[in-house]
């Protein structure tokens, strides 16, 4: 970048937040005026202009004004603003950001499949949808790096395969007695009391051991319902905030 910066910048698209468009231009008159800034190839230009409306979906819209657009259509007339001229690494900040859950998922849809030809740089809050659309993850905290690795490796990190959730009525308090029968049992906390009278526990083993078939029969014999029971999931936002905690720490 320091060195070569128009060679650099070339290798790089970018789609801001917040979609900042030429509202008074229509579809393909934003792209062209894109390719033009990136001084694409002149004899290949129209043929780059088209392929990026076709792969964006956004032919049917392309004598449309910007402003008349969907905010849907607006994140895919960014996307092919940054797509033109081919270049290698594409940036995209919050692409789904205000969208309503049709558009985002044609805009994830989009991306994966803009995946497998460019190195994407995706940056998000919404940790769900970095879950289905990286392949790697960086997490930062006040400007500094905290984690790098991929969704799975950073949720097993923080993954509790010995607890167990079980959602119960039990009016005499009897899993205290469950407690005392199951010696693999390292303890039973309380998560949530519902208005239907059921209670919410979680129950943690001393070792990385399913206790549910044991549990299960334990409550059985002491006449406890049970509502549900399953183990605890592990999400990246749990990965997340046991990350930064850590790092304030």
């Amino acid at each position: 970048m320091l060195k070569k910066p128009k060679k650099a910048k070339k290798q790089i698209g970018y789609m801001p937040e917040g979609v900042p468009l030429y509202m008074d231009l229509t579809t393909k008159e934003f792209v062209t005026y894109m390719a033009e800034i990136k001084q694409v190839d002149k004899k290949t230009r129209k043929e780059q202009i088209e392929k990026v409306i076709q792969q964006t979906g956004l032919k049917d819209v392309e004598k449309k004004l910007i402003k008349n657009l969907s905010r849907g259509y607006k994140q895919r007339v960014s996307m092919a603003g940054a797509l033109v001229g081919e270049p290698k690494i594409l940036i995209l900040d919050e692409p789904t950001v205000g969208l309503d859950p049709k558009q985002i998922t044609e805009i994830r849809n989009l991306i994966k499949e803009l995946g497998k030809t460019h190195t994407i740089i995706l940056s998000s809050h919404i940790l769900s949808e970095v879950s289905q659309i990286c392949n790697k993850v960086i997490i930062l905290n006040k400007g500094k790096i905290i984690a790098v690795d991929t969704p799975e490796n950073l949720e097993n990190k923080v993954i509790h395969n010995n607890s167990v959730y079980v959602t119960i009525e039990d009016p005499e308090n009897k899993i205290k007695i469950i407690q005392e029968k199951i010696e693999d049992i390292k303890k039973v906390e309380l998560v949530q009391e519902n208005e239907d009278g059921t209670k919410q526990y979680v129950i943690e083993s001393k070792e990385e051991i399913d206790l549910r078939k044991t549990i299960f029969a334990e409550l059985a014999k002491e006449n406890i319902t049970i509502f549900e029971m399953k183990k605890a999931d592990t999400t990246l936002e749990d990965a997340f905030m046991k990350l930064i905690e850590g790092g304030e720490k």
